[in-house]
């Protein structure tokens, strides 16, 4: 049951002017340790190296996450519809509010680096012994496990997963408005206004009425845009290379018994695969660039330069290249060996893809992926079945090879590479 604030409370924010709180619970939540913990999370891991506005933090994404869901339900239950059960406001709100609880420091990255998925963390610290658990109890015994059930998207009633984790959620709408704005590209500016005037409640789930298509294709092809100018930005997936490999060589020198200079204690539980929520929340990116910072005077020497690479931003080049089989993959590391280098760490192949859409079958029917259109008959159809620009880009996978090297070493080396090798790195432009 929500509980007014004597005194609403509001944040001045960028985006959105204001996030209003309204609720005792939410403010509380807002002023524990865990989520006080995402200010220190940035939202877009490296890409600060390559866009040096992107500064904002997890902390702010998530108030605005937070603060666009306050305002569906808001419109919802102005409006009475009798699809949308208004007990269920505050579990949505303290979903969409914690629902990033869990990242780690650079967000995607250390994920990657060592196989956790931020979304268990944020259900594991809404379900142990902290601070956030305590003040979800209050609401009722079982409210964390039906607040974790939302973002692990296993709770029974569909609609308050979609406006949280959807095609068309809360949490896409946010990221694409503030890294836009922080960034300082204009590709995710949508009609945001526009969209949450035209969403509806209905038969259990969040659909869009149709006369709102086409803020719909323009969100759309903004998603599209700030995947391939922004996330995968080239120079933002070196940095994020680097960071996994200084995380790797760090993992296989710990396992090995290596004898660091510096070493605190969640990182040597982290490499040790064996970490408590207490310990994960010790982690942000002030310690983890502290690690770095002093691990640039590693003795190990390759430990010692990756971080003198990220610290100081000497990123490795890339090359790009429109077709790339195992066997030119298996040529190149065998030749990279020959000529001196380290195939482990001086190549790293990328290949990013991105899905705009989810391609839309009707013989399997509609699903929790797919954005439905309420017509003025009530009937659904599925957007890319009306909008032909939807249609154009559903199902697309777009991609190149992306070849990442040390220039200064491979400059060396090349004279060492067989020529069919030494002219995948030379023909192609590079960063």
């Amino acid at each position: 049951m929500k509980q007014p604030l004597s005194e609403e409370k509001v944040f001045k924010d960028p985006v959105h002017n204001y996030v209003h709180v309204q609720d005792v619970i939410i403010w509380r939540l807002i002023n524990t340790p865990e989520f006080q913990r995402l200010r220190r999370i940035r939202q877009l891991g490296t890409s600060y190296l390559t866009f040096h506005g992107a500064e904002h933090s997890r902390f702010s994404h998530s108030l605005g996450v937070y603060e666009i869901t306050r305002r569906i339900i808001s419109q919802f239950e102005r409006s009475g519809y009798k699809d949308w059960l208004p007990e269920e406001a505050l579990l949505t709100l303290c979903a969409a509010l914690l629902h990033d609880l869990g990242h780690g420091p650079f967000s995607h990255s250390i994920e990657e680096a060592f196989a956790v998925h931020h979304e268990e963390w944020t259900c594991r610290i809404i379900l142990e012994d902290t601070e956030i658990t305590t003040i979800l109890r209050e609401v009722a015994p079982d409210f964390p496990e039906k607040v974790a059930s939302v973002i692990s998207k296993t709770y029974e009633h569909e609609i308050v997963v979609n406006l949280v984790s959807g095609p068309l959620d809360a949490d896409r709408m946010d990221y694409l408005l503030r890294d836009a704005y922080y960034t300082g590209v204009n590709y995710g500016t949508i009609d945001i206004d526009r969209i949450l005037r035209m969403l509806r409640p209905y038969n259990g789930r969040v659909v869009v009425k149709e006369s709102g298509m086409h803020a719909i294709e323009d969100y759309l092809m903004s998603r599209y845009q700030m995947y391939w100018q922004v996330y995968f930005h080239p120079v933002t997936r070196s940095s994020e290379i680097i960071l996994r490999q200084i995380f790797r060589r760090a993992k296989e020198l710990f396992q090995e018994g290596y004898t660091f200079g510096f070493m605190v204690e969640p990182l040597r539980e982290l490499f040790g695969g064996e970490v408590t929520v207490q310990q994960y929340l010790l982690l942000d990116e002030a310690l983890v660039q502290t690690a770095f910072m002093q691990w640039t005077r590693e003795k190990d020497p390759l430990l010692s330069e990756l971080c003198c690479r990220f610290i100081h931003r000497r990123l490795y080049k890339y090359v790009e290249t429109e077709n790339l089989d195992l066997e030119t993959i298996d040529e190149i590391r065998r030749s990279f060996s020959a000529a001196g280098l380290n195939p482990d760490y001086d190549l790293e192949i990328d290949f990013p893809t991105d899905l705009p859409y989810d391609v839309f079958r009707p013989e399997e029917g509609f699903d929790s992926k797919q954005i439905l259109l309420l017509d003025r008959q009530d009937r659904l159809r599925e957007i890319s079945e009306v909008s032909d620009i939807v249609r154009s880009i559903s199902g697309i996978h777009r991609g190149r090879y992306h070849l990442y090297f040390p220039q200064d070493r491979l400059r060396q080396a090349l004279p060492r590479l067989p020529l069919s090798v030494a002219e995948i790195f030379e023909k192609q432009h590079k960063n």
